[in-house]
């Protein structure tokens, strides 16, 4: 079984038994962002970590085994994304990415943001004018080396 297949059975098997990401999250110990993330096939879990939602989930050992696998990270169907709200961060990207990088570099030097120490959170904010989504990306700085 591959990541993507096993995306697909825990997808089902969380619209088959109603249970939300922050439940899945729980059982296996980690955030949910991460949970997530590990559960569509961006990072390897561990033993401990496939069983438990796999365990929760009633999926059978090759989704276990596929969960715990090493990921390609960051494969996108396409080079500009589709999905409405994918595409939107990339559109925020197109806009805003140099923005971002000049503060970070004002701010920091020379340097990025490391995506492999990396948090994210995503929240729900009452506003009286709509809901406000609010998306925190929280990582490392790395200064460059020359």
């Amino acid at each position: 079984m591959t990541k993507k297949e096993a995306a697909e059975a825990v997808r089902a098997a969380k619209a088959r038994l109603g249970v939300t990401w922050d439940q899945i999250a729980e059982a296996v110990g980690r955030p949910p962002a991460w949970t997530v993330s590990a559960l569509l096939g961006e990072h390897p879990m561990s033993a401990a970590q496939a069983e438990a939602a796999a365990s929760l989930l009633d999926l059978k050992d090759d989704v276990q085994q596929a969960l715990r696998l090493q990921p390609t990270r960051g494969a996108l169907e396409t080079v500009v994304p589709a999905d409405p709200t994918i595409y939107r961060f990339y559109e925020v990207l197109q806009v805003y990415g140099p923005t971002i990088k000049e503060l970070i570099h004002e701010e920091f030097g020379d340097g990025i943001m490391s995506a492999v120490n990396f948090r994210l959170d995503v929240k729900r904010v009452p506003d009286p004018a709509g809901d406000r989504v609010v998306v925190t990306l929280d990582g490392k700085f790395l200064p460059y080396q020359w």
